[in-house]
């Protein structure tokens, strides 16, 4: 850990020494002790983490040398001490952003070294959220978006549009494409991406909640609401709300959400008080919301309010190569993440995985991969550890442009299996000859224990 830099200005050469010494009892702290207000501001290209100012200076006070450091550096924490106790001094110095202003006496010591360590804390904590933040500014660029495919292409143009302007955006998609992702990118590369990104599934929230989680309530709005609560609209800010799944809402919260969208104002539940919606709205469904609204269950007007611009997703099966670009991404992360070397999908594993549909698309490939990583033996994933139990793949059986007979071959094989190589009985099942099982079974066409 990189140590702590401390500059404490004090004319008083004693009571200097005194705290500095007892300030270097932390081996995390470097403290450099200065006895003028000129010698602490020729110093500060080394910048303090912190800076210790006695407020009665030879040369100038703590109050002019406070504005003086901040002409230099506006953001390092400034703690005052001073032997007066003059209630004004204090309260204009707190007013003009000193972090901390502490009285000259016998507890100097211990509460200087509180509020360093507190300024330390906070300063770690700020460190860590940029340091979180640029994860997630990294993770969610367009260079994190995988895909190469001529449907992928057309995406990217229209991000591009999206991040220029703050027109409403909506997403379409089937479930597993990925709309959140795109959701997050447009925010991350956008020009408010250092401010918050609140996102709702408004289709997994209760619906007697939904409003109170969307909009706020008052303390006493309902059984239950033992004080205020701000809501996703209020705590969105000047960032971007994203709205998943909001086909699903009642029309009667949709009027309420289209008058937030129009005013640019809402009010929390059991409240009175406008409060301005300044976000950014982003919005996203698996349904298509046209037939939503012919059918009535989705408000014409709010339809046109939220489409702004279109992003329509395609789904895994129509991105060609990208499923196999996907999917290496998939295993390379699964490995890192659980410590594993570096494990491969080889030609039949790939060949596996192009010919299924993918109905969960992206979601269903990373769960796929995730089994596959745990099932492999090896470093290099094969056919066999690839395993689909997505509904539309009730017998595992590989999709793609196959024979009628190759079809036979696993439907055969796969009852054979569920039914413990009883001939009769897959026979009777799917209402065919024996023999034919029995002629396959003696060519070599199908596999069965007996036969091995």
């Amino acid at each position: 850990m990189d140590s702590f830099k401390i500059f404490v200005v004090e004319d008083d050469p004693f009571y200097g020494k005194l705290l500095k010494h007892h300030l270097n009892l932390n081996p995390d702290f470097e403290v450099d002790l200065f006895t003028t207000g000129q010698a602490c501001l020729e110093a500060l290209y080394r910048k303090p983490d912190v800076i210790s100012i006695d407020y009665g200076l030879p040369d100038m006070n703590g109050g002019e040398l406070f504005a003086r450091i901040r002409d230099l550096n506006n953001v390092v924490p400034i703690v005052i001490i001073s032997g007066q106790e003059d209630i004004s001094t204090v309260v204009n110095l707190l007013k003009r952003g000193v972090h901390d202003y502490i009285v000259k006496d016998d507890n100097t010591k211990s509460l200087l070294w509180k509020s360093i360590v507190n300024i330390r804390e906070n300063s770690d904590l700020k460190v860590e959220v940029e340091s979180l933040r640029g994860q997630l500014e990294e993770k969610y660029s367009f260079d994190g978006i995988i895909g190469k495919s001529q449907a992928m292409q057309g995406i990217y143009t229209m991000l591009r549009k999206a991040v220029k302007s703050n027109i409403n955006v909506s997403i379409t998609g089937e479930t597993g494409t990925g709309k959140e992702v795109i959701a997050r990118a447009i925010h991350y590369n956008s020009e408010r991406s250092k401010k918050p990104f609140m996102a709702v599934n408004t289709a997994a929230i209760p619906e007697n909640l939904l409003e109170s989680e969307l909009f706020g309530h008052e303390k006493g709005a309902f059984t239950g609401a033992v004080g205020r609560k701000a809501g996703k609209f209020e705590a969105a800010k000047d960032g971007t709300l994203f709205l998943d799944e909001i086909a699903e809402m009642d029309l009667t919260l949709q009027s309420k959400i289209l008058r937030a969208i129009q005013e640019r104002e809402f009010t929390r539940v059991g409240g009175t008080e406008n409060i301005p919606f300044r976000a950014r709205l982003l919005t996203a469904t698996h349904r298509d919301l046209e037939v939503r609204v012919r059918e009535g269950k989705f408000r014409e007007d709010l339809f046109y309010r939220i489409m702004g611009l279109p992003i329509a997703l395609p789904a895994l099966r129509e991105r060609g190569e990208d499923i196999l670009l996907l999917a290496s991404a998939f295993v390379k992360q699964y490995a890192k993440d659980n410590g594993l070397q570096p494990l491969k999908l080889n030609k039949s594993a790939k060949d596996k995985l192009l010919k299924y549909d993918f109905p969960g698309n992206v979601r269903e490939l990373k769960a796929i991969i995730d089994l596959a990583c745990v099932m492999t033996e090896t470093n290099k994933i094969n056919a066999d550890d690839i395993i689909f139990s997505g509904l539309n793949s009730p017998s595992n059986f590989e999709y793609g442009s196959k024979t009628l007979r190759e079809y036979t071959r696993e439907i055969l094989q796969h009852h054979l299996e569920k039914y413990d190589n009883n001939v009769v009985q897959v026979a009777k099942v799917l209402d065919m000859g024996k023999s034919t099982i029995y002629n396959m079974l003696k060519s070599g066409e199908l596999q069965s224990e007996l036969s091995r």
